[in-house]
């Protein structure tokens, strides 16, 4: 053995070399940015480097190959382990060049993986934990595009985490989630170097976490995580399992460098030159920063291009499936929605401003899943434990269960964050459509993962009912005031809220469409009458906000509302027209779709001429881009209380009354 630990016999020579041009890379990459991580790349490089050429199923050269392994850096603040190992095995747009501009304006090198930025990166990664929720979500929709296509999908989900993963509560939902389903195909690699940002783990932390795993169903396994043959052995036993496996990698945080190895100090600083210059003498490394020798990288370039002859593979199993199976596969990896969909949902929208039903938007939007679930075959749904409150089930979509994955409804429990990323997760994989529903003030809970959502642009739909006080007597733990004003704060969400039934389908329609945007439906738990009587051929929500009623004289009042509120709106409207000053009301179902018309029809329907009214059973923040300064807010900026929904809107005001009020006070 040398000095560091490595095995000296030409496998392993071969091996270390290999390894070594990880942390090199690494920590030349770091000390060039003058910021970084630069001690888990180190610290995991044996393990990746036994990952990638032993086990990982992908080619570099058709990084999009729907039956790759999938691999998850969830301790994404190792980002350079990641750069470097895409760098090494041949991706195109991974160049020297890119790891040389590492965290630096307009490379695709960024401080932690960002989806989309490079070929490789499988998701966004670095708030800790999500990386390893998010893979539950891949190797869960690995399970069910199998169920349906058995010859063309059979791959692996592998994760690299840290500690600080373990102690992120996420962990625990998604785990234990996993472990109930059995999901075997998922292989956690852990580095368990004890080592955090605060110093030794035992600071904060002392946790068993392979009997923590145990408890909750996985196979457990431990590894020398500098022992390429031990690493191999824990590997090839994991996959043997037909439980989702932990493999306590031991590791040394910043393996090479000799004064900071296995300190906090190697976390997440760079090492400064003459530490790199004695980490390259231990390594047996003398070659110039982000220089790796051909014989090297030639190793490399070779685990890269193993994968072709597998692509190649599949694609003549693909090439030779039945005609109706390779359509099917296909159509749901494009996430293309079928023809017959529009037509349907026009259709259903005559029927509802015929029949006027008088449903809460929760039953509102069950019902318009129904004519969903029935025409697109990939739409998974689900709820956190809240199936007959949210009325996210419906006929066409039968449960998952342990050891039945043919169905498309996902039972997720008590576990709404673990919900938001395992959906992340079934999205990225492709071949499905996730939605799930919890209440609306849950968004909190869910929040980290709806951002990621939103940051990696994908289509997932957040079905949140009981959307304000008019859940009545659960009380104002239960009632979402500032959450619809938090939402609509985050980039690339689409928030709506609708008014009726008519509504609620044509915003499931919207967020159905939406391909890069996920988005949140804000549904009512108690009934509310259909306001949109006049059938139309036109999706008017699309629009954002649509004057709904127009005043029957010259308009002298807007009011603008949304959800259960536009009701409310109406029976204003009525009344000042009863006195003469004419008033009219626009729905304002998605405060996004509305900022992305053109500028005259915003002008048009804010009517900047006339006083302006806005009542939602919600704070006020935002709603100044409506009304603008002089304009009046009804709704409620406190939390709400414990009573009858009916009471509530009396007790804070949000009446007809009022808004007439704020409209005089105006005039």
């Amino acid at each position: 053995m040398s000095e560091n630990g490595a095995d000296k016999s030409p496998v392993n020579s071969k091996h270390t070399d290999m390894a070594n041009a990880i942390r090199a890379l690494s920590m030349d990459a770091v000390q060039q940015a003058n910021s970084g991580h630069p001690g888990m790349p180190m610290g995991m490089a044996d393990v990746a480097t036994v990952l990638f050429s032993k086990f990982l199923k992908f080619d570099p050269s058709k990084p999009n190959w729907p039956d790759r392994d999938r691999f998850v850096l969830s301790a994404g603040h190792g980002s350079m382990l990641l750069y470097s190992l895409l760098y090494l095995t041949g991706y195109k747009d991974m160049t020297i060049e890119q790891i040389r501009n590492f965290r630096q304006l307009g490379a695709i090198t960024a401080g932690h993986p960002e989806y989309g930025h490079a070929s490789g990166i499988e998701t966004t990664t670095g708030p800790l934990g999500q990386g390893l929720a998010t893979a539950v979500g891949m190797a869960l929709a690995e399970r069910m595009h199998s169920e349906r296509f058995k010859n063309l999908v059979d791959h692996y989900t592998y994760v690299i985490a840290g500690d600080g993963c373990l102690m992120e509560g996420i962990s625990h939902e998604a785990a234990s989630f996993a472990g109930h389903l059995g999901l075997g195909k998922l292989i956690v690699l852990w580095d368990d170097n004890e080592i955090s940002i605060d110093g030794k783990t035992d600071l904060s932390v002392s946790d068993n976490q392979l009997k923590r795993f145990e408890a909750m169903g996985w196979d457990t396994f431990s590894a020398d995580g500098h022992d390429p043959e031990a690493i191999e052995k824990a590997i090839e036993a994991a996959r043997k399992t037909n439980k989702p496996s932990l493999i306590a990698c031991k590791t040394t945080i910043g393996f090479g460098a000799p004064n900071k190895q296995g300190t906090s100090g190697v976390h997440g600083a760079p090492l400064g030159d003459e530490e790199i210059a004695l980490a390259r003498k231990e390594l047996g490394w003398p070659h110039a920063p982000f220089e790796v020798p051909a014989t090297i990288l030639d190793r490399w370039r070779t685990v890269g291009t193993k994968g072709a002859r597998l692509s190649a593979e599949w694609e003549k199993t693909l090439a030779s499936a039945d005609a109706d199976e390779k359509a099917a596969f296909e159509a749901s990896l494009s996430g293309e929605l079928p023809s017959t969909l529009d037509e349907a949902l026009k259709n259903y929208r005559k029927k509802l401003t015929e029949d006027a039903p008088a449903w809460a938007t929760r039953k509102s939007s069950q019902e318009a899943l129904k004519v969903i679930n029935e025409i697109v075959p990939n739409t998974v749904g689900g709820s956190a434990d809240l199936t007959g409150s949210n009325l996210t089930k419906t006929d066409h979509t039968l449960p998952i269960g342990k050891g039945d994955f043919s169905g498309r409804y996902v039972y997720y429990g008590v576990r709404e964050f673990g919900m938001a990323a395992i959906m992340n997760g079934i999205a990225l994989h492709k071949g499905f459509i996730p939605y799930g529903g919890t209440f609306m003030v849950f968004t909190d809970y869910a929040r980290a993962a709806i951002r990621l959502s939103a940051l990696m642009e994908q289509r997932v739909i957040y079905v949140m009912t009981h959307d304000s006080i008019g859940l009545g007597e659960d009380g104002p733990t239960h009632q979402p005031v500032e959450h619809l004003a938090s939402l609509r704060a985050m980039p690339n969400v689409n928030v709506f809220r609708p008014a009726d039934a008519v509504e609620t389908a044509e915003c499931w329609e919207l967020a159905l469409k939406a391909r890069k945007t996920p988005s949140v439906l804000s549904l009512s738990r108690q009934g509310l009458p259909t306001v949109r009587t006049e059938q139309s051929e036109e999706n008017k929500s699309a629009r954002g906000a649509y004057e709904l009623s127009a005043a029957s004289s010259d308009a002298q009042v807007t009011v603008f509302a949304t959800g259960s509120e536009v009701a409310i709106a109406l029976e204003a409207q009525k009344m000042l027209e009863s006195e003469g000053i004419g008033t009219r009301v626009v729905s304002v179902p998605c405060w996004e779709l509305f900022a992305k018309q053109d500028s005259s029809y915003r002008k048009e329907i804010i009517g900047a001429k006339t006083a302006r009214v806005a009542i939602e059973a919600a704070c006020s923040f935002g709603w100044q881009r409506f009304i603008g300064e002089k304009g009046r807010f009804v709704g409620l900026d406190s939390f709400g209380a414990s009573a009858p929904a009916d009471e509530l809107y009396t007790h804070f005001g949000i009446t007809s009354e009022a808004v007439v009020a704020a409209a005089k006070k105006q005039l």
